[in-house]
């Protein structure tokens, strides 16, 4: 059970969190004090290879998130507006817009938002609730094996996987032809030029979490020009930032990408994650060691020594898979009703991805990183990103989930105020059970908003029965 582990929440000295680090075995930055006009204050320029660098206020920044509420036909709706609304009282320099599928098929769920012609002006729209000052992204997605345009999946994958097929029903999982792949290039590129048009600085060619180009990542098994050695694996980005330069002139492009991997993991004795076993190696993990259970980040700097050849100056680093191996990418004291309870104390998957993004930010000084996995840190998240930045182990701090609870935790950072403990994010995760549950995003516990809204008494039940599951 996860109350093997201490809650953060009770660290709540520096000399306690120390202990626990010490006690742990791993390191994270920290500073005693933060400083309001100390790094995390500090301006940061991006370079985009393209023309036109940009210049970000401050070194806070919105993490992109799926949303599970706007329109069945790919349009936002009030509650989207709100969400964005808050994201432009963030004090985040930097917005990095959420998951936006360039086409309906490749939809996460029903009801993500989809960039095409007759949704271009309401998208820009959200753009506009923005400050001006802001800079603001908009992240592209297929989300390949995860794809749920409809009520019923409709898997699309690069190539047969051993493990995640039968997650999905190998029979109805179906890989990508070389053709197919062409002509979602393309849409790439349109969804690119209509971002463009509606305001956004940069585009992210979205390549984590399990979704579609993080998978082709890991196809070295895929026969074709889209497979095989890093080269093949890459070509589906080559392609459309190559399209994007040529059709969006001066548009930067940025990837959030799974820096690291491994293999899926999966309920086991009392409700705690093991691994699957695997039997003469794991080739399915990029930036994995080919064991599942390693770190080999070989192919990862090669894939940043491209991007600086490609002109791409921001990326958004994270880890693994919500779908597959949730506490490697976002370490959480609760699991999802649909989940397993961790099986490590949440601080080593915070230490993990801070330490890998430092050696990306360490071998590639031109790129810009923002950095993932600090929500789990609630009351230290400024102590350590404070100390992250200045040590140069990153240079933005991201904030996802925390941003959904605490929108304006940046802003009270900055001004110099302290943190409103309340509304720290403490990772319950229901803002992952609710749209599980085909409920809509929000944080339910925290956000008064989403704590009155008519679902919430649908999230209680679908709890209960999610538990009730577990123990049959």
């Amino acid at each position: 059970m996860s109350n093997r582990y201490p809650q953060v929440k009770k660290l709540d000295t520096a000399d306690k969190l120390r202990a626990r680090l010490d006690e742990l075995g791993v390191d994270l930055p920290f500073d005693h004090d933060v400083d309001p006009a100390g790094a995390l204050a500090q301006p940061m320029t991006v370079t985009n290879g393209r023309g036109g660098d940009l210049v970000v206020a401050n070194r806070f920044a919105v993490l992109p998130m799926e949303g599970w509420d706007g329109t069945t036909d790919g349009r936002p709706t009030d509650l989207v507006r709100r969400r964005w609304g808050r994201f432009a009282e963030s004090g985040c320099g930097l917005v990095w817009g959420e998951a936006t599928a360039v086409r309906p098929d490749g939809r996460a769920n029903p009801h993500q938002l989809v960039i095409g012609e007759d949704t271009v002006e309401e998208i820009a729209a959200l753009r506009g609730l923005l400050d001006p000052a802001q800079v603001v992204g908009m992240q592209l997605t297929h989300s390949g094996r995860y794809s749920r345009p409809i009520d019923v999946a409709q898997p699309r994958t690069a190539y047969e996987h051993p493990i995640l097929d039968g997650r999905v029903g190998a029979s109805a999982a179906t890989v990508f032809t070389d053709d197919e792949l062409d002509e979602l290039a393309e849409h790439y590129v349109d969804a690119a030029v209509l971002a463009q048009q509606a305001g956004f600085h940069f585009v992210d060619v979205k390549h984590c979490h399990g979704y579609f180009l993080h998978e082709l990542l890991s196809a070295r098994t895929r026969p074709g020009r889209y497979g095989g050695d890093l080269a093949g694996r890459t070509q589906f980005l080559r392609t459309v930032v190559e399209g994007i330069g040529r059709r969006a002139p001066g548009l930067a492009v940025a990837v959030r990408l799974s820096a690291f991997d491994l293999v899926a993991f999966r309920a086991g004795a009392g409700g705690v994650g093991e691994p699957e076993a695997t039997t003469g190696g794991y080739a399915y993990a990029f930036g994995g060691d080919g064991t599942g259970s390693g770190i080999d980040l070989t192919e990862t700097h090669e894939l940043l020594d491209l991007f600086g050849e490609l002109g791409i100056g921001l990326v958004s680093t994270t880890a693994g898979s919500p779908y597959y191996n949730p506490h490697i990418q976002r370490p959480a004291y609760f699991p999802p009703s649909d989940g397993y309870q961790p099986p490590e104390d949440p601080l080593v998957g915070v230490a993990r991805q801070v330490a890998v993004t430092a050696e990306l930010a360490r071998r590639h000084p031109a790129i810009t990183f923002v950095g993932g996995g600090y929500s789990y840190l609630q009351e230290w998240l400024p102590n350590v990103g404070q100390a992250v930045v200045a040590a140069g182990g990153a240079s933005s701090v991201g904030l996802g989930r925390m941003i959904l609870s605490y929108p304006d935790l940046a802003a009270d950072v900055l001004a110099g105020r302290p943190l409103q403990s309340r509304l720290l994010c403490r990772t319950f995760s229901d803002c992952t059970t609710a749209p599980r549950s085909g409920l809509v995003s929000g944080c339910f516990p925290i956000d008064p908003f989403y704590k009155d809204h008519p679902q919430r008494v649908q999230l209680t039940q679908a709890k209960k029965d999610a538990k009730a599951r577990l123990q049959d």
